[in-house]
Formats: C-alpha cells, sequence, structure tokens
C-alpha cells in the first residue's frame, strides 16, 4: 500500500474509533474542568454580590504571597505532610510489614484486619471518631486520667499535631499492604546469606532491605504525600483550621476562601498552588526514584 493510499488513512481512523468515546468523556469531564478552574484562577469571581467576574491577570497569586494567612496555610501544609505522611504512615507501615512477616499467620490476620478497619472508614468518619478521641472529654484524656498523668484539650493546645496523629492513624494500612506486597518479592536466600556472613538485623535493613524495595518506598511516599496534601474531610471533622487558623491546611483555607468568604477566584488560585505544590514532590519523588545510571 502507498503512502498516498486513502485506505491507509481510514485504517488509521478505524484504530482510534473504539478509544473515541474514552477520549471524549476525558475532555468533556477532565480536561474541560480543568481549563476552566484556570481560567477562573485569573478572574475576580466571587460566589455571591457580583454581577460578571472580570480578568486580573496574576492579582490573585499575588494576592496570596502577601497574605499571612496563605504562608501560614503553606507552613502548617508543610508540617502536617511531613509527620502524617513522610515519617507516620511511611514508617509505620514499613515496621508493621517487617513485623507482619515474621509473624504467625493469625497475628498477620488480626493485624491486618484492626489497621485496614480504619483505611476504609468514610473520611468524615474517621474524622468524628479521631475529634472523641482528643477532645477534652474524649478517651485519650480519660486513659491519661487512670494513669494519674496530666491532660489537656488536644485539640486547642496541640491541633495541627492532633490532626496529622489522625491521618497516619487513618492511612497507615496503604503503606503496610505496600510495602508487604515488596518485602514478599525479596528472596529469602539473599537475606539468609547475609544473615550467615553475620550481618546484624539493622545492617540487612539498610544494604540489603532498602535499597531492594527503594523504588517501592519512592512509589509509596509519591501516593502518600499526594493524598495527604488533599486532605479536608478529616481536619474539617476535628478543628475545622482551628483553632486561629493552627490546624488551617491549603485545602481548609481554600475552601474558607472559596465559599465562605465567596472569593472563588482567589480559591481557585490557591487550588493552583496546591497542584504545584503537589508537583513539585511529584518531581522530587520521582528523581529519587530513577535508577543510577
Amino acid at each position: 500500500m502507498s503512502p498516498a493510499d486513502p485506505r491507509g488513512k481510514g485504517t488509521r481512523a478505524l484504530r482510534w474509533l473504539p478509544i473515541a468515546p474514552a477520549t471524549l468523556l476525558l475532555l468533556l469531564f477532565l480536561a474541560g474542568p480543568i481549563a476552566y478552574c484556570v481560567y477562573i484562577a485569573f478572574t475576580d469571581m466571587q460566589l455571591t454580590g457580583q454581577a460578571s467576574a472580570s480578568f486580573v491577570g496574576f492579582d490573585n497569586f499575588e494576592r496570596a504571597f502577601g497574605d499571612a494567612k496563605f504562608i501560614n496555610a503553606v507552613v502548617l501544609t508543610l508540617i502536617f505532610t511531613l509527620i502524617s505522611s513522610i515519617l507516620g504512615q511511611n514508617t509505620l507501615g514499613l515496621t508493621l510489614a517487617a513485623l507482619m512477616a515474621r509473624a504467625s499467620k493469625a497475628v498477620r490476620s488480626v493485624t491486618g484486619a484492626v489497621v485496614i478497619s480504619a483505611w476504609v472508614l468514610p473520611e468524615i468518619v474517621a474524622g468524628f471518631l479521631l475529634y472523641t478521641f482528643f477532645n477534652k472529654e474524649g478517651t485519650l484524656n480519660a486513659v491519661l486520667g487512670f494513669l494519674n498523668l496530666p491532660s489537656q484539650n488536644w485539640l486547642y493546645t496541640l491541633p495541627i499535631v492532633a490532626v496529622s496523629f489522625a491521618n497516619v492513624w487513618r492511612g497507615t494500612a496503604f503503606s503496610m499492604l505496600v510495602y508487604s506486597a515488596a518485602l514478599s518479592e525479596i528472596p529469602k536466600e539473599v537475606t539468609e546469606s547475609a544473615e550467615v556472613d553475620g550481618a546484624g538485623a539493622w545492617q540487612r535493613l539498610w544494604h540489603i532491605t532498602l535499597p531492594m524495595i527503594r523504588r517501592s518506598i519512592g512509589t509509596n511516599l509519591m501516593l502518600n504525600t499526594l493524598q495527604t496534601l488533599s486532605v479536608f474531610g478529616l481536619i474539617w471533622a476535628m478543628t475545622r483550621g482551628g483553632p486561629g487558623g493552627r490546624s488551617e491546611t491549603l485545602p481548609i483555607f481554600m475552601y474558607d476562601q472559596a465559599f465562605n468568604k465567596s472569593l472563588i477566584g482567589y480559591g481557585t488560585a490557591v487550588a493552583l498552588l496546591l497542584l504545584v505544590v503537589g508537583a513539585l514532590f511529584s518531581v522530587v519523588y520521582l528523581r529519587l526514584m530513577r535508577e543510577e545510571v
């Protein structure tokens, strides 16, 4: 068939026909709303009290970087992500996976059921449960009182720490499952040989286990970080960003600006900046996962 044969063009067109509906749906329900949100971020659109929106360029972004509350939300978002995702879920998930690999079948079943039960709960339900746990009259203070230890109002004195530990409790199951699958792929002969050669537990972990599951660590960190950056319902149910904005992460700040204060354009600009933060984390993790040449 010659390059100019019209039948070749017809054949290529037929190849696209099966995926045409899916492509159309993606453009309509994914690319379309994203493009509209980008447009809104460059306008002064408000939820109420405005006849029409005007194009304001980068004014919303300049306002954000000059807003002390926005800077506070960025700092709290990074703290929340560091404590609950990078340190909390990642480390605890790896620890549980390593311990379960050596545990009996009954222990693995019970531990897996308990940890995963927190993961499958709806976010708003988990937030309410953790609110009752950290509340001034909640379970944690009751236990501390029983042990004759001082209690406090955790949601008032340490709100960002409280919501961080709540996110660790809810999200550790995902890391545990990822690392359980990764550890099961390590050949037993490798670890047994290292043990015979006199390598201790920490040496085997540092020189054998972690290098062999490096890509799983990077993937888990990236997915956990992106999920943590978008956490809204858990924090909203526990503190609503308070008191005094001390647990107001970027999703809470964005919601407050867009819907409580009716500043849709400004809130959407904050959402795009949050998207940029997630993209930066993804680039870092992808570079770390890149195999050395």
